[in-house]
């Protein structure tokens, strides 16, 4: 594979940032690094560099697999708590953005944030704060999931959905809410809906009314499927979004008036989309499909989300969407902060 050195130093906030050309390539070389995982010619393209993580926000699967992605190459990552360093914020003195940013710049080759839900006073200010980084950085930042997008994990919905349908242009699938206790953001359903219509999906979207996502992500992903001649469809129906599609993808988010006064009210969100016990992803709506996989980017709310048989079923692709993650990532961080 000619590995093209215009992605070296790329911001990686969206995928629809980037050049369907620049995704392609990105997936292309994480499939190799899967196939040849530890004998790849850039597995060691960031040996004795350092990758940074900023974590505002806990998570499992984000850090497990950009720790390892650094390592298998030949880099390190460090983890970082911003609470635990002096950082200016709105209430407390401390460093800004741009001195800290300039100071990691010379230390990194790149940089990670995570910031989601209850870190933030209002939907946007993670994705105006880590834009803001990126404002100020000479290294490559990498959304790690903001309340916005999240970027490397959409790669992991379209290269592993690609592992298992192959071409994707005129495949359907249905982005589903799911009633839950965890009042979820936005970030991973956004980015699902920007890169599957990217790539040439149709797309049904369903949820309650009252569950509407970013109205700028709604009409961006209208733009993409009109681009490739495909269809985006509503509905408020729980079940009309499952007739014929390739892909079912369920998963909880929270409303609009999640946030209020520069807070997040999220007990009253859990339990308002606890009331909507009939939106849960089960064999029977299963059944009206085409056959299709289950994906989810996880953690799963079982017994809410979706039952255990439909989680837990042959058709079930979460874990490879899980693993994924790992090769994606290493295929951005070699590209963008790589040598090679």
């Amino acid at each position: 594979m000619n590995y093209t050195k215009s992605l070296q130093g790329k911001h990686l906030i969206t995928t629809q940032d980037w050049g369907k050309g620049e995704l392609d390539t990105v997936l292309g070389l994480a499939k190799e690094m899967k196939k040849d995982r530890f004998h790849h010619p850039l597995s060691k393209s960031l040996e004795n560099k350092s990758f940074f993580m900023f974590f505002f926000n806990p998570s499992v699967r984000t850090r497990q697999s950009f720790e390892v992605a650094a390592t298998e190459l030949g880099g390190h990552a460090l983890f970082l708590e911003p609470k635990s360093m002096r950082l200016k914020t709105a209430t407390t003195a401390g460093e800004t953005i741009e001195d800290a940013t300039r100071v990691m710049s010379r230390y990194a080759c790149g940089l990670g944030i995570r910031i989601l839900e209850d870190k933030i006073p209002h939907y946007g200010a993670g994705e105006d704060l880590i834009r803001e980084y990126a404002q100020y950085s000479d290294i490559p930042v990498v959304s790690m999931a903001h309340d916005k997008y999240h970027p490397c994990q959409g790669l992991a919905d379209i290269i592993s959905i690609q592992e298992h349908l192959g071409e994707l242009r005129g495949k359907k699938t249905l982005l589903i809410w799911g009633h839950g206790a965890l009042a979820r953001s936005w970030c991973s359903v956004q980015e699902y809906l920007l890169i599957a219509s990217r790539y040439g999906m149709s797309i049904n979207l369903a949820y309650p009314e009252g569950y509407d996502l970013d109205p700028e992500v709604i009409e961006q992903t209208k733009k993409n499927c009109e681009q490739n001649s495909q269809e985006f469809n509503i509905t408020n129906d729980v079940k009309e979004g499952y007739d014929g599609v390739n892909v079912v993808y369920s998963r909880n988010w929270m409303s609009p008036q999640a946030y209020r006064n520069n807070k997040l009210h999220k007990e009253e969100e859990i339990e308002k989309a606890l009331k909507f016990k009939e939106w849960i992803c089960n064999k029977e709506k299963m059944k009206l499909t085409n056959d299709a996989l289950f994906t989810h980017p996880m953690p799963i709310d079982r017994g809410n989300e979706v039952t255990d048989e439909v989680a837990s079923s042959s058709r079930s692709i979460i874990y490879d969407v899980a693993e994924n993650r790992l090769h994606v990532q290493k295929a951005v961080m070699a590209l963008t902060m790589g040598e090679y």
